[in-house]
């Protein structure tokens, strides 16, 4: 994928379709697949230093996602990757692991970003996904609403960003 001077590598992640057929009877969770609890880990996706460079020369251009000696002398400790890089990452790794094989009909938006430790070049990350709750839609109820909080952490475990956001998610019998 080629974004306006971003090369972003291949991800490592995969929902298992074949190229180009989409199989709803095997491959769709509906609004029933959902209960509360832990619903999966997703990755690992490697972040190199030429990506953290690459996405903050274009997106956040901060001296410590950029220039490796300020980013030494900056409370950092080194260079760090933008936040909003790991956003990315973490939505990359959740389409793959859940939203791209679920009957999702889009966002309301984020309900929540924590930011608990810098990412860094060579960082292997991967993604916990939590099920905060699900209900049935009041206005639509063809539809349900699905809370997820993911949980991004480096090789070591290390909690690096924490995302809340639902998702409306149709209801099993408006799929079939």
């Amino acid at each position: 994928m080629r974004i306006v001077g971003l090369r972003l590598p291949e991800i490592t992640a995969t929902i298992g379709l074949p190229s180009g057929i989409f199989l709803p009877d095997m491959t769709t969770l509906t609004f029933e697949d959902f209960k509360p609890g832990r619903f999966g880990t997703f990755g690992p996706r490697r972040v190199t230093r030429e990506e953290i460079l690459a996405f903050a020369g274009e997106f956040d251009p901060q001296p410590m996602h950029l220039d490796e000696k300020a980013a030494s002398r900056s409370m950092l400790k080194g260079l760090s990757g933008s936040g909003w890089h790991l956003c990315s990452v973490m939505m990359r790794l959740l389409f793959d692991g859940v939203i791209g094989r679920t009957a999702s009909l889009g966002s309301p938006g984020v309900s929540e970003v924590r930011w608990l430790a810098p990412l860094r070049p060579g960082d292997d990350l991967t993604l916990d996904v939590d099920v905060v709750e699900a209900r049935v839609s009041k206005s639509r109820p063809d539809t349900g609403i699905v809370t997820f909080k993911g949980t991004a952490r480096n090789a070591a475990g290390q909690a690096l960003c924490e995302m809340t956001s639902p998702i409306i998610v149709r209801r099993a019998e408006q799929v079939r």
